[in-house]
């Protein structure tokens, strides 16, 4: 199916990446992504992408992760789903994906721009101001950390 102009929603996930549970706590506690493609290019976002045919969403987040920071992680739980629509100047859905959010912790690897990055960073949840972040994705990403602070996970 076509991403642009798709004649059905995509199914898509998101990944807030925080630091192994084996580090220190530090500011800089979650992975950003400056998108490198379409739709979002150019903006600060959290890493993730579309769900491939044969792929579970876990497996998905763990893919797409990888691809877009070098880093391997473990997914811990969904944190928020949503809508992503985003329409062009005449009114119709040039993008429309249903995206599942994961709290996920870096398992190995090394913070590096891949494939769809143009760019990425650890940054601090309490500083999102400077990247311009879309009021959606801080939503997920304040859901996020909330459930850091006040629930145990593996």
């Amino acid at each position: 199916m076509a991403r642009e102009y798709p004649s059905a929603p995509i199914l898509g996930v998101s990944a807030v990446v925080t630091a192994p549970a084996s580090e220190p706590a530090r500011a800089c506690n979650l992975v950003l992504v400056r998108r490198g493609t379409q739709p979002l290019l150019g903006e600060w976002s959290l890493p993730g992408g579309a769900v491939e045919l044969g792929e579970t969403i876990e497996q998905a987040i763990v893919r797409e992760v990888r691809e877009e920071t070098g880093l391997t992680v473990l997914p811990q739980k969904i944190v928020h789903v949503m809508d992503r629509m985003h329409r062009d100047a005449e009114g119709r859905v040039q993008y429309h994906y249903v995206l599942i959010n994961f709290l996920c912790r870096v398992d190995s690897g090394t913070l590096c721009a891949g494939s769809d990055a143009a760019e990425v960073c650890w940054a601090d949840s309490a500083g999102l101001e400077p990247y311009a972040i879309a009021p959606e994705t801080l939503v997920v990403i304040r859901k996020a950390i909330a459930s850091l602070n006040t629930e145990p996970h593996a």
